[in-house]
């Protein structure tokens, strides 16, 4: 038998509060990387010092958490808890704050605020006066659902012809015998149908030449409200979408998952 430990432990973070008498160190502290994991809520405890690595009296105040990331977007704006422990404060990320996020790093900073007179201080991530500290957003522990591939642009090949969409792989690698594909076509007062046409071919760089298959055809009378789905399997290189009509400003998306 495997004996394999794994630990419940709170991920805790010091920093230092902008107060009156700070005294300059020689090298940085406490500036660690912060683990976020998308998929699932983190609680992100945050213990607030002073000059004298003290714990600062939280009583009265709010600690205000943003996070940040490339070119300065603002992503995550939260309020803090404060603990029964002195100096303690409890940041919530939730799994919806970080839902449309991509992996990357992000800056954040941390703020006290005066709940009477709502006078701020700042907080540093180390004794050198670095005042943003860095979270590492990670999506290893729940790999959540595949991106979608999205198609938007149609094209016309012959006067008085159908309208085809651009060729998307189906990705056949990652799929078995049984392979399910799933699509949803976005429309407003669209009038005609959409065929789903796949090939085997490896080759589609003169689409003239492709052998396409019709897998699937929907009918549309332009009283459609709501996205309109439709699932097939099979195991193919290449997918592509034929419309009847003019899909400009009707056919608004069309959403695939292989």
């Amino acid at each position: 038998m495997q004996l394999i430990p794994r630990y419940l432990v709170s991920n805790r973070t010091t920093i230092v509060a902008n107060d009156a008498g700070f005294i300059t160190e020689y090298r940085p502290v406490y500036n660690r990387h912060v683990k976020v994991y998308r998929g699932i809520d983190n609680d992100l405890e945050f213990r607030i010092l002073n000059a004298d690595q003290k714990p600062v009296d939280l009583t009265g105040k709010t600690i205000k958490f943003v996070a940040f990331a490339d070119n300065n977007n603002l992503v995550i704006e939260r309020d803090g808890t404060n603990n029964s422990l002195k100096g303690l404060a409890t940041v919530k990320i939730t799994d919806s704050d970080t839902l449309d996020l991509k992996d990357q790093f992000l800056s954040y900073n941390i703020t006290i605020v005066e709940d009477a007179t709502n006078d701020k201080t700042l907080t540093y991530s180390n004794s050198h006066f670095s005042q943003a500290g860095t979270i590492e957003l990670s999506s290893s522990a729940f790999p959540g659902p595949k991106a979608t591939n999205e198609i938007s642009s149609f094209t016309q090949l012959e006067e008085d012809g159908p309208w085809f969409s651009n060729i998307i792989t189906a990705e056949p690698g990652i799929n078995g015998n049984n392979a399910l594909h799933t699509i949803a076509v976005y429309t407003t007062a669209y009038t005609g149908t959409l065929k789903v046409l796949a090939t085997l071919d490896n080759d589609v760089s003169d689409p003239s030449q492709i052998n396409w298959d019709e897998i699937g055809t929907l009918n549309f009378d332009g009283t459609e409200t709501t996205p309109t789905a439709l699932n097939f399997y099979g195991v193919y290189n290449y997918l592509r979408f034929e419309a009847s009509a003019n899909p400009a400003n009707t056919i608004i998306k069309i959403l695939l998952r292989n």
